[in-house]
């Protein structure tokens, strides 16, 4: 067991982290980064990844995160594979422990930590995660150009993947397992009005299809009639996860603002939280876009934001244990 003390400190090793970690070690500011459970984030579970910029041809998403890890490390970041199992941002220096036993202190930090897409717990649904099965379709629609795909789910999210879907695929189907949906008025309008859109009420996914010859790939959803209790299958080159998303925020609960959905609020155009000397960056804080570029700028803006604080600050703010208490951010 060891201490582990630093200016920036960094929870996360998704785009968000390893950006603001690039820019914190740019600055000589030496952060550290604690990993998680997953380093490299969702990416690591995705394929083919064509919409982050710099890349003339598809990037390999744990191939992207390998690059960012290796560009955060060669500009000075220290990386450590750890997991946060609690925090105290109460106090200076903010104090994280370590699955492992080791401490670490931070002037200030910058959480990371991401968020997961919910998924259904289906037979198949694991086996073909990325061959067919996605929770992003502005991710992952471009592959299914001129086919036929479901998005399951009944809220905005789904209506919203639903509709943007309409500009790749040939046909578009709703799965939701009530008799009406929970969007927005204006979307549900939207979608009802669509041509390609085609909806499935009172369903649900019991067994997603596929083969694994030459290579695994989708085939279609088994549905489970909740009126009826039959079961029928249809068939499907995609499958669209859009039931919600889990922010990572369980460490941070009653020690930063957070709105009703989980994530660490922060404050307009900024990764301010409500505390002044932490900061919140990527799918933790972002409940709208959920891309990956969008968490590396937040991430950048992270530790723009760390080090003016550190600079106004000057050498007298230092990682030393003391009873002085962080102040909200005004």
């Amino acid at each position: 067991m060891a201490d582990v003390t630093t200016k920036v400190l960094i929870i996360g090793a998704g785009p968000a982290g390893y950006t603001a970690a690039i820019y914190a070690a740019r600055a000589n500011l030496k952060p550290v980064l604690v990993t998680g459970i997953q380093p490299g984030g969702q990416l690591t579970t995705t394929t083919d990844v064509e919409n982050f910029p710099g890349f003339g041809v598809a990037v390999q998403g744990p191939e992207l995160m390998e690059q960012m890890r290796q560009q955060a490390e060669h500009v000075g970041t220290s990386i450590v594979y750890d997991t946060i199992t609690r925090v105290t941002l109460s106090q200076h220096p903010i104090v994280a422990h370590g699955d492992s036993g080791d401490v670490y202190l931070g002037d200030t930090l910058i959480i990371a930590t991401g968020a997961q897409a919910k998924w259904l717990g289906s037979p198949g649904e694991a086996e073909y995660s990325g061959y067919g099965i996605s929770a992003c379709a502005v991710c992952d629609g471009f592959f299914y150009r001129g086919k036929e795909v479901v998005v399951i789910g009944g809220g905005n999210t789904a209506v919203e993947e639903a509709l943007y879907l309409t500009n790749h695929a040939s046909k578009v189907t709703l799965i939701h397992r009530r008799g009406c949906l929970r969007a927005e008025p204006i979307l549900q309008d939207r979608l009802f009005a669509h041509p390609k859109i085609e909806v499935i009420w009172n369903a649900e996914v019991v067994a997603f299809l596929g083969e694994n010859q030459p290579s695994p790939r989708l085939t279609g959803v088994r549905l489970h009639d909740r009126t009826t209790g039959s079961e029928h299958s249809i068939t499907a080159d995609g499958a669209f996860v859009a039931i919600g998303h889990d922010p990572a925020t369980a460490l941070f609960r009653g020690q930063l603002d957070m709105t009703d959905g989980g994530y660490i609020k922060i404050a307009p155009w900024s990764t301010a939280t409500s505390l002044n000397n932490v900061w919140s960056a990527g799918d933790v804080s972002d409940d709208r876009y959920k891309q990956a570029v969008v968490a590396a700028g937040m991430g950048c803006m992270a530790a723009l934001e760390a080090e003016k604080f550190l600079a106004e600050r000057g050498s007298s703010f230092a990682t030393k244990p003391t009873a002085k208490v962080m102040e909200p951010a005004k």
